[in-house]
C-alpha cells in the first residue's frame, strides 16, 4: 500500500506519494521571477522559506485554470518548491497490485512525470513523481538566480 495525496489541475486527478509532500497551503502573493519561464508562477516567503511555485497545469501543458489556488509544498535537496493545483483532495491508500502502467496514448510531457495510474470508482488518477516534475531547466534557471539575487528583493 502507497499512500497519495490527491489534487487536481485542469480537471484531471493527480497523486503524489505522501512521503514527497512537505505540506500543503493556500497560494499567497507570489513574487513574479524575470525571465524566469511560464510554469514559474514566482516566489514566496513561507515561514521563513523561499520557495518556488510551479503552475503544474503550465507545466504539464494543459489548460491554464483561474482556480488553481492551492499549493503542495516539496523540499529538494536544500530547495522548497511549490505545485500550484485547483484542488487538494484526500489522502489514499491504493494498493501497489492496482497499479498500471502508464497508458501508451499518454501524452508525451505527462508521461515523462507518470509514475503509474489507479482506476478508481469515478476516476482515474495519475500518480506523478516529485523529482521528474521539477526536472527542468526552467527551475535550474530559476533557482540560480534565487542564489544570485539579493535577499531584500525576495520579500
Amino acid at each position: 500500500m502507497t499512500d497519495y495525496v490527491t489534487f487536481t489541475a485542469a480537471g484531471q486527478l493527480f497523486g503524489l506519494p505522501i512521503e514527497q509532500v512537505k505540506d500543503v497551503f493556500t497560494m499567497t502573493d507570489a513574487t513574479r521571477v524575470p525571465l524566469a519561464g511560464r510554469e514559474i508562477a514566482g516566489v514566496l516567503n513561507l515561514r521563513g522559506r523561499i520557495v518556488t511555485v510551479i503552475d503544474l497545469a503550465s507545466r504539464l501543458q494543459l489548460d491554464a485554470s483561474s482556480e488553481a489556488h492551492m499549493v503542495i509544498g516539496i523540499e529538494r535537496g536544500p530547495e522548497s518548491f511549490g505545485i500550484l493545483v485547483d484542488r487538494v483532495g484526500e489522502v489514499l491508500s491504493l494498493s501497489d497490485r492496482d497499479r498500471e502502467p502508464a497508458p501508451s496514448n499518454l501524452d508525451p510531457i505527462l508521461d515523462a512525470m507518470a509514475t503509474a495510474v489507479f482506476r478508481l470508482d469515478d476516476a482515474i488518477l495519475v500518480a506523478l513523481d516529485a523529482d521528474r516534475l521539477l526536472d527542468f531547466p526552467a527551475i535550474r534557471t530559476t533557482a540560480q538566480m534565487r542564489r544570485n539575487m539579493p535577499s531584500a528583493a525576495m520579500v
